[in-house]
Formats: C-alpha cells, sequence, structure tokens
C-alpha cells in the first residue's frame, strides 16, 4: 500500500475516533453482544473510501459479525456522517475488513510457550539423566 499524505492520515484518525463510538452505540443492535473496535482506517488516495479495519472479540464467527455490518451499511454510514459531515467535503464509503493482528500474536505466542516448554522439559530431563550417571 502507498504512502498515506498528512491529510489522508488525518482524517482517518478522525474516522476511526468517530466511527468508534457509532459502534459504541449502533453495535449492539446490529451484531449483538460481539465487541468489535476499530484497529485501523486507511483512506483512499481520493479520500472517497475509508477502509476499516476491525477486531472482533467476544465471538467465534467473527465473519458473521463483519457480515451483519455490511447488511447495515446504510445505517452506520448515515451515523458516521451524521458526526463528521462538518469536517469532510463528501462522506466516504465504508470497507471493512477483520484485523486478525491480535489473533496471530496470541497464536505465535502460544507456539513460543509450547517451544520454551518443550525446551525446559528436554533440560530437565537431561540434567536427570547426567543426575543418574553421577549416582
Amino acid at each position: 500500500m502507498e504512502q498515506q499524505t498528512i491529510k489522508q492520515r488525518q482524517v482517518a484518525a478522525m474516522i476511526q475516533r468517530e466511527f468508534s463510538v457509532v459502534l459504541q452505540n449502533e453495535g449492539r443492535l446490529i451484531y449483538g453482544d460481539a465487541l468489535v473496535t476499530v484497529t485501523r482506517v486507511r483512506m483512499s488516495s481520493d479520500m472517497g473510501i475509508a477502509y476499516v479495519y476491525l477486531s472482533v472479540y467476544n465471538s467465534v464467527y467473527k465473519q458473521e459479525v463483519i457480515k451483519e455490518m455490511w447488511e447495515n451499511l446504510v445505517r452506520l454510514r448515515t451515523e458516521l456522517g451524521k458526526r463528521i459531515r462538518k469536517q469532510v467535503r463528501r462522506i466516504p464509503r465504508l470497507k471493512f475488513f477483520i484485523d486478525d493482528t491480535l489473533d496471530q500474536v496470541e497464536e505465535i505466542d502460544k507456539l513460543f510457550q509450547k517451544i520454551n516448554g518443550e525446551k525446559n522439559v528436554m533440560r530437565s530431563m537431561k540434567d536427570a539423566q547426567q543426575d543418574r550417571e553421577e549416582d
């Protein structure tokens, strides 16, 4: 992805802030008990599209939550528009993506714990063998 201009970053940050508030207000009605956070927003070069990256918690079916958001896109965009209309020329179209970075970090962390655990077990067994040889 190309480098974002200062204006793109400013608008993206504003949309991230304001869309987070929209999700706090409207989210429960759309996708129930899931917790959805806006992790990042990137703007297209013409500022017409906001690429919204979302983390979904408290739901096994993350794709379903995103699907619900797509089905309620008009409502979400309208609510966002009410909040940002005085700061932008036009309300950007929204495109939603799952940001699974935290899930990946958690998986990697589990792998490291497993590897470290195996090292400790292997070291312990080696120490045990040395102890037996010394006896």
